[in-house]
């Protein structure tokens, strides 16, 4: 455990720096990338709130959401005007799917203005029906991301989402009527809730296997400081050593199958990764109030009010509240956690991105992580092991905890 320990208090340490921002973001506008990058999309709304969840979102309003709806296009509006160009779109929250004609709207501005290769798409499992999965399919959407988390109904229950959604059964039979109706359905599932034992995880895994998404992705339960009292009240204690165990137990059912694309994603027969968790593109841009952004070497932050989003971009401008600019080494460090959490970091690309060798940037981080037995080094590429997998999700757990601590601060800094 003490590895796994260092691992953690390592990115946190690291990332209480990259998350302090300047004020007044907006004042510094980031110029198009020469190539096409990726743009992530936020839509914060749910109909209803789930107790673990640390994400920007907010309790479902028809008109405020067709009002962000309008800024939302509007802001894409402004992106295409100054030059930006995006490959691949991936649409979180939130609930994208919480009003449909709006979606679809956006869609079809989306594919108007930049004519994306691969668009994804967040939903909940209310909204898993074939009339939705059809429109979204038509309207160019390849990836369709259902949020399940578990199929044991004492879980279910535990964070609000049995009476929301139905029981573990009704979810599998939803994703089984779902497969084929859009290229790719990825199911969403959390691991390591304190009241989630071996036999619920092995119950998970054998319905999975059943009903065989092209996709799952197996996240480990991130609290932020905000949601860690209301979660501890609700199933206790998180436990961080048998987190270990359950990634071992899933990656072991899920070999037979599944094929890991990431740290915690796994596909079947090639189905593609697109992922809220960008891996494959070094820079990106976020839209939607409290989205984040990645271009020329800073990182942006939309702002998280909602009165201030609409207004700004009421007033033409994008509504960029926070920037941090990165330092080569920082950027090198962020490309080694991102990349390596694909599973692989090309080392032709790293030095030709930052003008020096992978081990002239980042000797002491890979020697490191050669001697813990995390990685196996290639004449072209360095690729994660086994163990390895499992220290990138501590460290990618970790880092979007401190993402989830952010947001939280910027939430309370705000009105509504």
């Amino acid at each position: 455990m003490f590895i796994e320990e260092f691992i953690a208090w390592s990115v946190r340490w690291n990332a209480r720096s990259s998350f302090s921002f300047e004020e007044g973001g907006q004042t510094v506008i980031p110029s198009a990338p020469a190539v096409p990058v990726h743009l992530y999309v936020h839509v914060p709304f749910c109909v209803q709130l789930c107790p673990y969840c640390s994400f920007h979102r907010f309790p479902f309003d028809e008109h405020a959401v067709r009002t962000y709806f309008e800024a939302l296009r509007r802001e894409l509006a402004l992106y295409a005007r100054k030059g930006f160009r995006f490959s691949s779109v991936y649409i979180g929250g939130g609930t994208p799917t919480v009003m449909a004609d709006e979606l679809m709207r956006t869609l079809d501005l989306l594919t108007d203005l930049f004519s994306p290769a691969e668009i994804s798409v967040e939903t909940n499992p209310d909204r898993l029906d074939r009339s939705m999965l059809t429109s979204l399919a038509r309207a160019g959407v390849r990836r369709v991301s259902v949020g399940a988390q578990s199929f044991s109904d004492e879980v279910l229950r535990a964070i609000g989402r049995y009476e929301k959604y139905g029981s573990g059964d009704e979810l599998a039979r939803k994703i089984s009527e779902a497969r084929g109706l859009v290229e790719t359905l990825n199911v969403d599932m959390i691991f390591n809730f304190p009241i989630q034992d071996m036999a619920m995880l092995r119950h998970d895994l054998e319905t999975l296997l059943a009903v065989l998404p092209d996709q799952i992705t197996f996240y480990p339960l991130m609290i932020s400081r905000a949601t860690r009292a209301r979660m501890e009240r609700i199933m206790g204690r998180v436990s961080p050593a048998r987190e270990r165990r359950y990634y071992e137990m899933i990656t072991d059912a899920l070999n037979a199958c599944y094929e890991p694309n990431s740290a915690w994603c796994f596909s079947r027969g090639g189905a593609p990764m697109i992922d809220e968790y960008v891996v494959g593109g070094e820079e990106y841009v976020g839209a939607g109030s409290g989205a984040f952004g990645l271009v020329n070497g800073a990182i942006y932050a939309n702002t998280f009010s909602l009165p201030e989003y609409v207004r700004s971009l009421d007033e033409g401008r994008l509504p960029i509240k926070h920037r941090r600019v990165f330092s080569a080494r920082e950027m090198a460090r962020y490309s080694l956690l991102m990349n390596l959490f694909g599973l692989r970091l090309d080392l032709q690309a790293f030095r030709g991105r930052f003008g020096r060798p992978a081990w002239g940037m980042l000797g002491p981080e890979l020697l490191f992580f050669s001697l813990i037995g995390a990685l196996r080094f290639g004449h072209s590429e360095i690729r994660l092991t086994r163990r390895g997998r499992y220290y990138w999700v501590i460290m990618m757990r970790e880092f979007f905890t401190g993402v989830d601590n952010f947001r939280d601060q910027s939430r309370e800094a705000v009105a509504f």
